[in-house]
């Protein structure tokens, strides 16, 4: 009995520690089980994390691809734009270069004041042919004074470069009864002058008034007469102005001459002249100045037959002094003369003087007098008349309405003391002086 209650403890013991066992064996179990699934749900929660932070970032990636094809497709449609603006630029840009490149023939620059409607006119005349040569002449207006209307009219082109001359200084005339203006004048031309000059560095600059208009060939001419001023040293100018220009005295556009009288009205001078000229520049009266012997001396001007200008001008500082009678029936040319394809080697100081000569001597002669215009009238072909001295020229020249007047003993217009104009369209009349044939070589014509 006792042996039966020991078995049995012993199989409840055992039963005990197995329950025990199972039950320590079921709570680590399940203990695992709770940290795998913590660990699970933890790496779930990890993975949708990581999930939705690639997904934003795909989704970023999306943007910036849409954003970047957005910007392609404008930078696209921008180098097709900039492609052809580029295209037009270069064609003028290299224009434009060529342009700059290129040096100028001369500086023109137009000299005003105080008449704004005849600067107007002026402008508009010189910029129709002088556009498509903007670059050989840069065009300038420089205006002597401050008149508002003046300044506006220049600077309502763009073409043109404004110069202003302002000096407040008191004019003091030398004698009495003279205009301050002719001083004033000579103040704004010195100034300008220099200006273009020795400022800008121009090698040769044309000086025009604000009373002109130009011919077709204008600039044609004073492009093909540059290198005549720059190489030979016998000439001081070249002018597009002939005094003895009027409709019935010209005939033929494609005619110069040399002169021994300053012409001005539309002229080309040289930095080397200016050089010369610019420190001793006269107080007043400019262009009588330039026609004294003592300072062109030997040297002579080039002009054309007909008028490359036309001065329109009747109110002015010359309160319209021969406007009427000499100015108004100036023939300005109206045909286009290419003189880059002419020879003007006859216009070098030797061979001129043997061209001119050879016309002269070739003229019929004539005696002077009261009637020597009915004599010349009466023959056929070019005539040349004899004058004694600056009187019997002045009855002469009255007689054919030519200009009488003299400056420092050299008639207008003339060369050697010879002065030539057209007599019923072709024929050339010579009013030849005492010692003209000797100094053309002519003393047994």
């Amino acid at each position: 009995m006792a042996r039966n209650i020991c078995d049995v403890r012993l199989l409840l013991f055992v039963a005990a520690t197995a329950f025990i066992f199972i039950q320590m064996r079921l709570f680590a179990t399940q203990s695992e089980y709770a940290d795998r699934l913590a660990s699970a749900v933890e790496s779930e929660s990890q993975c949708t994390s990581q999930m939705r932070l690639l997904i934003d970032q795909i989704s970023i990636q999306q943007g910036k691809i849409v954003a970047l094809e957005e910007a392609k497709k404008l930078q696209d449609e921008e180098y097709v734009h900039l492609k052809a603006l580029v295209q037009d630029l270069e064609k003028k840009g290299l224009q434009s270069l060529l342009n700059h490149l290129e040096v100028p023939v001369a500086a023109v620059v137009i000299m005003a004041c105080n008449r704004p409607d005849y600067l107007q006119r002026t402008v508009q005349s010189v910029l129709k042919y002088q556009t498509s040569v903007a670059s050989k002449f840069p065009l300038f207006v420089s205006q002597d004074g401050t008149n508002p209307d003046v300044k506006n009219v220049a600077l309502s082109f763009k073409q043109i470069t404004y110069l202003q001359h302002l000096d407040f200084t008191p004019v003091h005339t030398e004698r009495p009864g003279e205009l301050i203006a002719y001083y004033k004048i000579a103040r704004h031309y010195k100034w300008a002058l220099d200006e273009l000059f020795i400022k800008h560095n121009f090698n040769r600059v044309i000086i025009l008034e604000d009373d002109m208009e130009i011919a077709p060939d204008f600039f044609n001419y004073f492009e093909a007469t540059a290198s005549i001023l720059d190489s030979d040293k016998t000439i001081m100018a070249v002018s597009s102005w002939n005094d003895n220009g009027q409709v019935q005295f010209v005939h033929d556009p494609k005619t110069l001459y040399r002169s021994d009288f300053f012409p001005g009205l539309g002229w080309m001078l040289s930095k080397s002249i200016w050089d010369e000229l610019s420190p001793k520049w006269p107080k007043a009266y400019w262009d009588d100045w330039i026609r004294l012997k003592e300072i062109h001396g030997e040297r002579q001007f080039i002009r054309p037959e007909v008028c490359r200008t036309y001065n329109f001008g009747e109110h002015g500082s010359s309160m319209g002094q021969f406007f009427k009678q000499y100015l108004e029936p100036i023939k300005l040319n109206d045909v286009h003369v290419d003189w880059r394809t002419m020879d003007l080697s006859y216009l070098t100081e030797d061979k001129f003087v043997r061209h001119f000569a050879k016309l002269v001597a070739d003229a019929k002669p004539v005696h002077g007098g009261p009637d020597a215009v009915l004599k010349a009238h009466n023959i056929d072909g070019d005539v040349r008349i004899q004058y004694r001295d600056q009187a019997d020229f002045e009855q002469i020249a009255r007689g054919f309405g030519i200009f009488e007047e003299w400056k420092d003993g050299i008639p207008r217009t003339a060369y050697k003391g010879v002065v030539v104009f057209r007599h019923q369209t072709s024929r050339r009349i010579y009013l030849v002086g005492p010692d003209s044939l000797k100094l053309l070589g002519l003393e047994d014509a």
